[in-house]
């Protein structure tokens, strides 16, 4: 990856000629271009387009966003594993979000760029900023923060409205979830594992944690390491009520290592049955869809509440 980005940053002096002999930002004809400046949410002076008409999104959960506010028809690009909705994937590729494919973003003549923090490559978004197309870079990291992210782009598209429906639809959906687990009897253990190979869960600072501690559970890898490793033995000697198991390895990978767990049958979440197996991009992309993966947590960790705890 590091040899691709040296390799992407060395040829941007090719880009920029490149990007002057097209023209530039597209502009479609009889269209006079308004820029407003405005701060990105990591406080940066950016000037935008008033009405952008020709937006790549750097993330998939960018795209998701975009396609919640019902904005897509301004999409032009998005990046490799931006999968949902289904419509989402007929959309040019501009390489993954860890590594961009600058000539990609440069040929489909962006009037602007949305950028996530974390994934991003920051020299490769300079660049980006280098050849004139503006890019709005946010960092959702946690609810708040991505209902932060959604008005903004609510802002950037004019569909303030839409957004704040959107957000007064996930607030309410969140309070819904934390009256039903303030009445728990418990807070069950809950191992959250996305690598198996090494075995890997979620830390303090990451969303998971949260969604969890949200959800009526106890991160039992809650600590300062946002991603901690684990041998089997520690995580036995957890003793997690409950085990959930997200990856993008195949199904068949999934199975085996709910498997393996289920040997150890002094382990409370073999005893109570609570080995799940659920899709990672639910949990693992900042969207709307967090408030999803939220709710089903609760199915998974309290059981008790699944009848009462439709969303309103």
């Amino acid at each position: 990856m590091i040899a691709a980005m040296k390799s992407a940053i060395k040829s941007a002096g090719c880009l920029v000629i490149f990007f002057l002999l097209t023209g530039g930002l597209y502009l479609p004809a009889g269209f006079a271009a308004t820029f407003t400046e405005v701060t990105d949410l990591l406080g940066r002076s950016v000037k935008v387009p008033a009405d952008p008409r020709r937006v790549i999104a750097l993330a998939p959960n960018i795209t998701e966003i975009i396609f919640a506010l019902k904005q897509e028809h301004r999409l032009k690009g998005v990046t490799q594993f931006s999968d949902y909705p289904v419509e989402a994937r007929k959309f040019p590729k501009v390489g993954s979000y860890v590594q961009l494919d600058l000539e990609r973003i440069v040929a489909l003549k962006p009037d602007l760029c949305i950028a996530i923090k974390d994934g991003n490559p920051r020299v490769v978004v300079e660049r980006i900023e280098s050849m004139g197309i503006p890019v709005y870079a946010v960092d959702p990291h946690n609810l708040n923060s991505v209902m932060e992210t959604i008005l903004a782009f609510g802002r950037l598209m004019n569909a303030e409205n839409t957004a704040r429906d959107l957000v007064q639809t996930m607030q309410a959906r969140i309070a819904h979830v934390q009256t039903k687990v303030s009445q728990a009897a418990s807070r069950p253990g809950v191992f959250f594992q996305i690598g198996i190979s090494p075995i890997v869960s979620v830390g303090t600072p990451t969303f998971i944690h949260e969604l969890i501690e949200k959800a009526g559970g106890t991160n039992l890898a809650a600590g300062d390491t946002p991603y901690p490793r684990f041998s089997r033995e520690q995580v036995l000697s957890l003793s997690p009520d409950v085990i959930i198991i997200t990856s993008m390895a195949r199904a068949a990978v999934f199975e085996r290592v709910k498997e393996e767990w289920s040997r150890w049958p002094n382990m409370p979440a073999v005893q109570n049955r609570k080995i799940f197996i659920e899709d990672s991009n639910l949990f693992d992309r900042p969207s709307p869809r967090l408030v999803e993966a939220l709710e089903l947590l609760v199915k998974l960790i309290h059981p008790e509440f699944t009848k009462e705890s439709k969303s309103p």
